[in-house]
């Protein structure tokens, strides 16, 4: 799950709004839904919870602003309007358990549904799923509408497999480790279609990068390491804001570099 065809394919082209699709992309996304689920967690106990749902709200907004006014991708735009979707996304499927009482498995099949939705809409309107043909306002309003309903599917089908099917954290983070390497697997060794390959992998991102936050932050008593879900955020952005100044200098992983 590489560019291959699904990057520009000449000097002419208009200009994309994501990154290519290398394994600093994947990390970037593992890291960044981990330090989401742990941030959250931190702020809806350790703060006033309905302060943080609605500070965490406008930051998003203000992030998908000024990712959706840029003309190109730029590193640091795209990737705070991903954690800032991590982070809300998060919150999102957290209200609709918690505040509202909906069961994991009916907001795990309503997050699907509106998933499912969404990419059938694009798929119709814009006769391609492919992240790399981003460069338009509509497709890109589609493209973080998708990555938003990813993120609080993913979320849900987390807390669904570890509370309501009793996996515990760590076993449904080895059980979405799994999962993921099905489209990866099936993309290299039996020819499935890349854009499929590609959303299967990046919707089970979520739950495999929440999964192991909860792990690792949740106490022990819990099924977790106990290490508290501020060391961990802490530890999680610093990794972020490294990976991401390597990105930002190196420029591996724009797709216009070519172009400028």
């Amino acid at each position: 799950m590489t560019t291959a065809a699904l990057s520009p394919s000449n000097g002419n082209d208009p200009l994309l709004k994501v990154p290519k699709i290398t394994a600093y992309f994947w990390m970037a996304k593992l890291l960044t839904t981990a330090m989401g689920e742990a941030t959250s967690d931190f702020l809806v106990f350790h703060t006033n919870p309905y302060l943080a749902v609605v500070g965490c709200g406008l930051l998003f907004l203000a992030a998908i602003w000024l990712q959706m006014q840029s003309n190109q991708y730029i590193a640091h735009y795209y990737w705070f309007a991903v954690i800032m979707v991590s982070i809300f996304g998060t919150q999102i499927a957290d209200v609709t358990h918690v505040v509202l009482g909906v069961p994991y498995d009916i907001s795990t099949s309503v997050f699907l549904v509106a998933l499912i939705g969404i990419l059938v809409t694009w798929k119709r309107k814009e006769k391609t799923l492919s992240i790399h043909s981003v460069h338009t306002p509509r497709r890109e309003a589609f493209y973080w509408a998708t990555i938003v309903a990813t993120f609080a599917l993913g979320t849900a089908a987390g807390d669904m497999t570890a509370s309501s099917l009793d996996l515990g954290y760590l076993g449904s983070g080895l059980l979405f480790v799994l999962l993921f390497g099905i489209p990866v697997v099936a993309y290299f060794m039996f020819d499935l279609n890349e854009i499929a390959a590609f959303w299967i992998a990046y919707i089970l991102t979520r739950p495999l990068g929440a999964s192991f936050a909860d792990w690792t932050d949740k106490p022990i008593r819990f099924g977790g390491l106990g290490l508290g879900t501020g060391p961990v955020s802490i530890s999680l952005t610093l990794a972020i804001l490294m990976l991401l100044s390597f990105l930002i200098i190196s420029r591996v992983d724009d797709p216009n570099r070519a172009k400028k």
